[in-house]
């Protein structure tokens, strides 16, 4: 074979690669620009309520990643579960909620597998720095770059229910944001212009008087369940964030600002009522 024939062949690789992505990149603005039919918003609206809440100018936004997400997620029951299409519709909806306004997105994720409730899990669990080993019940798992699994019944409950201060889907996908920097750690990827030292002394300060409050028997707005690790302090304080944002405004104002500027939203404005 001639030197011409590899340069040809190696266009020709080129060339494909290049259509390829070209192909994927208009299919995802196409995506992105698709809003919901009247019936799926119907869907959305009814399970996962805290979505009328937000500012309309977002919704257009929220409609198109969620069509990116079912696009791209496979979903996968267990035990006999077959997710239908209200299931993957409130879970793409209260994944989506943490990237509505953000260039952020759920790139290395392919694969959500759905029980119908809580499940037993042989995944090590950290509680600071023991790692307890054995089987335990669960409402969710992430790992990284995926798959998130998650129990029908408890992320059904946590998309009805806006203000309970309790959501498994928000948790979890809270994780693989947090993940996406190759270390899940409590710190994500930062907005542009949010420096890392306001970030830690926020996180830091919040996380530690919420570990003080429950040693000495006090109400904490975080779920006591933050107080493991900062990672798990992370995705309990973005459900806070989401569910109860003007008494953490009000507690916690330095964290608030802080995930506001993350997810460059404000909940604590959106209509509560």
């Amino acid at each position: 074979m001639t030197v011409l024939h590899f340069l040809i062949i190696g266009m020709l690789l080129i060339g494909g690669l290049v259509f390829r992505h070209i192909a994927r990149q208009r299919k995802r603005a196409r995506l992105l620009a698709t809003p919901l039919t009247a019936e799926q918003r119907q869907i959305v609206a009814k399970l996962v309520p805290m979505v009328r809440r937000m500012p309309e100018e977002l919704r257009p936004s929220l409609e198109g990643k969620m069509n990116l997400f079912l696009d791209q997620i496979t979903f996968h029951g267990s035990q006999e579960l077959e997710p239908d299409e209200a299931m993957k519709l409130s879970i793409a909806a209260q994944a989506c909620l943490l990237v509505v306004n953000s260039p952020v997105w759920y790139e290395t994720l392919r694969t959500v597998l759905v029980y119908p409730s809580a499940f037993f899990t042989g995944r090590p669990r950290h509680d600071g720095f023991v790692v307890h080993e054995g089987s335990f019940h669960t409402a969710g798992e992430s790992w990284d770059r995926g798959p998130i699994v998650l129990s029908w019944d408890h992320a059904l409950q946590g998309g009805l229910d806006p203000d309970d201060g309790h959501n498994v889907v928000i948790h979890e996908f809270a994780h693989q944001l947090d993940s996406l920097t190759g270390h899940t750690n409590g710190i994500p990827i930062l907005r542009k212009g949010q420096r890392y030292e306001g970030w830690e002394k926020a996180m830091l300060d919040a996380y530690h008087g919420h570990l003080e409050r429950l040693e000495t028997g006090e109400r904490t707005l975080i779920s006591p369940y933050g107080a493991t690790n900062h990672q798990e302090f992370f995705a309990e304080a973005t459900v806070t964030f989401f569910e109860k944002p003007d008494a953490l405004h009000r507690e916690e104002p330095a964290l608030y600002a802080q995930l506001s500027q993350l997810f460059a939203l404000d909940p604590a404005q959106w209509d509560r009522a």
